[in-house]
Order: C-alpha cells, then structure tokens, then sequence
C-alpha cells in the first residue's frame, strides 16, 4: 500500500471516507479483495509473502499500512531476518477483532525492530490511529483530511497535498444523493498520473527518474506501478461500503468489486 487519504466527519452523509492505492511490482502475486476463512476478514492478499495491505473485519475494523519507500532507512533487522510487513495487518485485524484488549498495539515499537519501515494505520473506522515506525510516534487520526504515503507522518510530498486538496473539492462540491457519482469522482481523484515538478520531488534515495514517476498518486510503469484502488465510505447509519478496482500494467482496470460489509460476514 502506498498512499491513503482520509476524510474523517467532512461530509454530512459518510463521516469516514478512505481512498487507498497500492503499488507494487505487477510479477508480484497477488489476490484481490476477498473474505478470508481464517482469520475471518475482508482484505486482499499477497500471495508471495501471505500477507496483506488492506483489510476489514466483520465489525467493520480497518487495518492498512504503508512501507518506507525503499530508498530510505528501514527497520533495524537485516538480511533474512526481516519480517514481512503484511503480516501487520492480519495481526492487527486479528486483535481488533479480538476485541481491543491486546497489548500488540502499546508494543508495536518493540516490535517494529524486526520489520523495514512502516505506517500502520488501524482501529474502528470512527477512531482510527497510526503508528510511524521510523520516528516511533502514535497518532490519533482526528476529524478532517488526512494522507499518509510513503514517509513519516509530517511529510507531505506533492501528491499528498495533491490528493488531500482534491478530496476536500470532492466532499464539498458532493450534492449528496448518489454514492455511485461520488465513488467515480474518488476513482478519478486516485487514478490522477500528473508528476510532481523535479524540483518538488521529496529526496527518499532514489534515483531522479524513479523518484518522478514514483510522485504520481496513480502509477503506470510495465515493471511497477498502482496494483489496485480501494474506496470505502461509512455512512451516518453505519453502513460500510466498499469498491475495489485492480488494473494491468497499462493501468486499465481489468477487474472490479463491490462489497456491503454486513453481507460479506452474513451468516450463511
């Protein structure tokens, strides 16, 4: 997962708005969004490493994370040590799921030694937090617009400002009376490929070229680029919904779903 953006209590009918894109090499294996037996989530997988960078659990708690652009300094572990940072989020949803009494979240620092960099968001979807690996900080994510990427939690990279600018345009100029019409203007928001200027180009040890394509919110490259875009709103109901698109190479979508959270874990 590489960029999220937040809005938290903006619009007057979906208090919680989440627009996620992944990027990730295109040989990766990967399988889209799905219910998962065990643990009972709704998450995409990687089907390389088994983990995931995405997910919800039947009570509609979220878990996503974001990995240190690969340039920068990582987590202390080396070599064949190092875990997989997806498996954050499964142990995450596991413990939300569980009920909120475990100790994971309160030691995420001691265990962050053992991973490359990362932000890991989770909680309710009503009180969402974030832990910053790099700079061992929590952070409540408090109503307004948020964008985590990449970096720390105070970078703001030019397709962060970008993102979160158009999503406040979205919410405010959103008449309220179709999801659908605002869901297609969230996809539009998270498939904008204009680059960031170079001398804008936030420097995370990469070369120049990589580091301009790698500004673009939505990614198009034939060895990386943007896997898949994830949308979910909460409305004043409570009702979780979710829209999930994955694309080719070219960037074409080359599949979609549709999910209500309360039908996926539905008893059968």
């Amino acid at each position: 997962m590489c960029i999220l953006f937040f809005a938290l209590k903006q619009h007057p009918k979906y208090p919680v708005i989440i627009c996620a894109n992944r990027d990730e090499f295109h040989q990766r294996p990967t399988r889209q969004m799905f219910h998962w037996q065990q643990p009972d989530i709704l998450a995409g997988q990687d089907l390389q490493a088994g983990g995931s960078w995405l997910g919800l659990t039947p009570q509609g708690d979220f878990a996503a994370l974001t990995n240190y652009r690969q340039g920068q300094t990582g987590g202390k572990s080396k070599g064949d040590e190092q875990k997989s940072r997806g498996e954050l989020v499964l142990t995450a949803l596991k413990r939300l799921s569980a009920g909120h009494n475990s100790n994971f979240f309160s030691s995420l620092d001691s265990q962050a030694e053992n991973y490359q960099g990362f932000n890991l968001v989770y909680g309710s979807l009503d009180k969402l937090q974030c832990y910053d690996s790099i700079n061992n900080q929590y952070h409540q994510l408090t109503p307004g617009l948020h964008s985590i990427c990449n970096g720390a939690l105070d970078d703001i990279w030019p397709k962060m400002a970008q993102g979160q600018a158009a999503l406040g345009q979205v919410i405010r100029q959103d008449p309220g009376h179709s999801r659908p019409a605002l869901v297609e203007q969230l996809f539009q928001l998270m498939t904008d490929t204009r680059e960031a200027e170079s001398h804008e180009l936030p420097d995370t040890g990469m070369p120049p070229a990589i580091e301009q394509m790698l500004s673009a919110i939505f990614i198009v490259s034939p060895e990386y680029g943007t896997r898949s875009t994830t949308i979910i709103t909460r409305d004043i109901n409570g009702e979780v919904l979710i829209d999930d698109r994955s694309y080719n190479p070219k960037g074409e979508c080359n599949q979609q779903q549709a999910f209500n959270l309360s039908d996926v874990f539905a008893a059968p």
